[in-house]
């Protein structure tokens, strides 16, 4: 695949593929975090991120031409682009490609299975304790920066509600909201704190871990 690959930067709040759009290309996500929203009922709710261990744009590995997510950068970072031309002959000749996206996106689903799930089943905090958990894991970093009304969006809860449950999360040492950055204080505890999503979750994608699906 090397010979078709371009380095390219994700820049914040930019929009890799939207619903209902020809997928151009795809995205093999270096580092960063991207954000797959889904529309319901007039607004937006996150369906599930994806980072270092996947791909925007994937459903052309099953056969799609459009993609069913808007997907918006969420965590600046870089990806390995390649064209969903370029791709589809790489999976024909070199079927342990299209293996490893698909494992991946078998990941993905139960990624955003659960997620929905848990927006339904599940109080804010532990979801939001959730959401913070998986993407520090995937940064690995305890830093993230984010906006009341990002969380807000990501969660499908009122902005008023999201910055009360932050406001319980630092009583509890968890988080610190500073200027423009939300510093998670013990990873450790906020896991603790999350609910059982996140283990399922965070268990779909080491159980076959996906990351480096491509070597550069």
């Amino acid at each position: 695949m090397r010979p078709f690959l371009d380095l390219v930067s994700l820049k914040e709040r930019e929009v890799l593929q939207e619903p209902q759009r020809r997928i151009q290309h795809i995205d093999f996500v270096e580092a960063g975090i991207v954000s797959l929203t889904t529309l319901t009922t007039g607004s937006t709710i996150e369906a599930a991120t994806v980072d270092f261990h996947g791909a925007v744009g994937f459903s052309v590995a099953l056969g799609a031409t459009v993609s069913l997510h808007r997907s918006v950068v969420l965590v600046p970072g870089r990806a390995l682009r390649i064209s969903a031309d370029n791709l589809g002959r790489c999976m024909d000749e070199r079927p342990q490609i299209r293996d490893n996206v698909l494992r991946f996106i078998h990941s993905f689903m139960v990624h955003s299975a659960q997620t929905a799930l848990c927006g339904v089943r599940h109080d804010l905090e532990p979801r939001l304790a959730r959401w913070l958990s998986l993407v520090c894991d995937a940064l690995n970093c305890n830093a993230l920066a984010i906006t009341h009304d990002q969380l807000s969006e990501i969660l499908g809860s009122r902005r008023a509600s999201v910055t009360k449950t932050l406001l319980r999360l630092e009583e509890q040492g968890l988080v610190e909201k500073m200027r423009g950055v939300l510093q998670v204080r013990d990873r450790d505890l906020l896991r603790r704190k999350a609910c059982g999503c996140y283990h399922i979750i965070s268990d779909a994608y080491q159980a076959k871990d996906t990351r480096g699906l491509v070597c550069t």
